[in-house]
């Protein structure tokens, strides 16, 4: 809050105010609201009690806050995985918009929530290491289904209290948020940025308010955030780096059976370049750069300088450090972002190229708008994309949907039409060359080099739930590039 400017905070979840005593220590303007007359009474006393803090308590109902408590805030925090008391989803939604409602213009909102995806998908366990820390409470889940969660909380005093509350699932959480207005949703796991879901005791979400009219596109979209923080993961960059290809991390030309996956996935690259006629003078535009791979052969090939944009902070870490060993930093600008919103200027460049990144969007046409508006006239547009055939049946493909949380695929329908639509024009024949085939090769060789590195150690750095995730998604996708419901191919335009 302190790096935002915060100065005025309304902490709407008060309880027996601990968070709304440390906001007053940390020097924080606080206004402590609560549901329970009780509960403000005894945070008033603790108030007193703990540093002779005078409290400013407001009885007030989350769903009508506006009326109970006045003014507006730089922040509401609702902690203490509060907002699940809250079973009605109509009560949800018009809570946030009290809470949005009272922030002023680039206010935030702070709200905590245990992982009920952990809970309900893996069962309960807890790391205690941020949350109920001490040996004087024990907590577990008594009752347990998608629309209720009863906790038994015992006290070493051999007492025993119970808690209703609604396991709220983060996705659905986030998603709530932005329906009501909220610009932007970070979540943390346990205060970290980068996490694995199984893992976290609580999730975090810091919702901005903020409109910017100049940057308002900056944010990631939900579909772009889930895939930047999938690829953020230890186990992902680990994955990735050990068994997909290295530096390439995108599908391959195979010319035999055992050929190597780098091998495969540096003949895209070499196939790919070899049609754009590059020279020291280009300007190329790589989006969802991944580790750097197809960069570094551009730059080191043909001279050109590449403009590497990814949504990855952790991958792009890897890629600066790989450039930096080849003596490619002045050759390779490496920016973290996302490709629904370039930040390029207009006609800037003179080659936008992307490998198997472009399924990451959940709204690919807004993607395919900024290529166009970034893209000089006469420049080249050269991608490939894993996507659904066309005339496929969309409920085939749900498990391979709901593996990389999407709703829907491109198809070579969609990117030709769309192309076409904006003013670009192939430059062989209808402008994608198709290879259906290397998509089940490709994938195939990927589960099969996951299952000889598990024989050699790999689960010890990689957990088995990815693993496990990762194998069965790779099969999904083999089958699908069988059954002909799937396809992939490079695609060549001119603007």
């Amino acid at each position: 809050m302190r790096k935002r400017g915060v100065r005025s905070v309304l902490d709407v979840a008060t309880g027996t105010g601990f968070h709304s005593v440390r906001l007053l220590e940390a020097g924080f303007e606080t206004v402590s609201a609560d549901g329970s007359a009780d509960m403000l009474a005894m945070a008033f006393e603790n108030g007193m009690k703990h540093g002779d803090h005078i409290l400013r308590v407001v009885q007030a109902d989350w769903r009508w806050l506006n009326r109970d408590v006045h003014g507006e805030y730089d922040a509401i925090v609702c902690l203490g995985n509060s907002f699940t008391h809250l079973f009605s989803e109509r009560d949800r939604r018009k809570a946030l918009a009290e809470f949005y409602a009272m922030l002023k213009h680039d206010g935030i909102l702070i709200l905590d929530q245990r992982n009920y995806d952990a809970m309900l998908d893996r069962g309960y366990s807890s790391k205690h290491t941020f949350y109920y820390c001490g040996e004087d409470v024990s907590v577990e889940p008594e009752f347990l289904d998608e629309g209720l969660c009863r906790m038994r909380y015992n006290f070493h005093d051999n007492s025993v209290y119970h808690l209703n509350m609604f396991p709220l699932r983060k996705d659905y959480t986030r998603r709530l948020m932005s329906e009501v207005g909220f610009q932007r949703v970070e979540t943390y796991g346990d205060f970290q940025h980068t996490y694995k879901d199984e893992q976290p005791d609580f999730f975090v979400h810091v919702a901005e308010k903020e409109y910017r009219m100049e940057d308002a596109e900056d944010a990631y979209s939900s579909v772009v955030s889930t895939a930047r923080s999938y690829y953020n993961s230890p186990d992902a960059d680990t994955f990735y780096s050990a068994v997909w290809g290295g530096e390439d991390i995108h599908i391959g030309l195979y010319e035999g059976d055992k050929e190597p996956i780098a091998d495969a996935s540096r003949r895209t690259v070499a196939r790919m370049a070899g049609k754009l006629g590059l020279t020291e003078e280009s300007v190329v535009l790589d989006l969802g750069s991944g580790f750097g791979g197809s960069a570094r052969y551009l730059a080191e090939n043909h001279g050109c300088r590449v403009l590497a944009l990814n949504l990855s902070e952790v991958e792009n870490q890897r890629a600066r450090e790989l450039n930096a060993q080849r003596g490619l930093t002045d050759k390779i600008e490496v920016t973290d972002g996302s490709f629904e919103s370039i930040p390029y200027p207009d006609d800037s460049v003179d080659v936008i190229w992307s490998q198997d990144a472009f399924l990451h969007s959940g709204n690919r046409l807004r993607v395919l708008e900024e290529v166009a508006r970034v893209l000089k006239k006469g420049g080249q547009l050269i991608f490939t994309d894993p996507m659904a055939a066309d005339g496929c049946p969309e409920e085939v493909l749900q498990p391979i949907l709901d593996r990389i949380h999407l709703d829907d695929m491109g198809s070579p329908d969609f990117y030709g039409r769309n192309l076409k639509r904006l003013g670009f024009t192939p430059v062989e024949g209808d402008g994608f060359e198709e290879h259906r085939d290397q998509l089940v090769n490709h994938y195939g060789r990927v589960l099969e080099e996951t299952e000889r590195q598990e024989g050699e150690g790999l689960g010890q750095r990689v957990s088995s739930d990815y693993l496990t995730s990762m194998k069965k998604g790779l099969g999904h996708w083999v089958d699908g590039g069988r059954a002909k419901h799937l396809t992939w191919g490079i695609f060549h335009y001119r603007r």
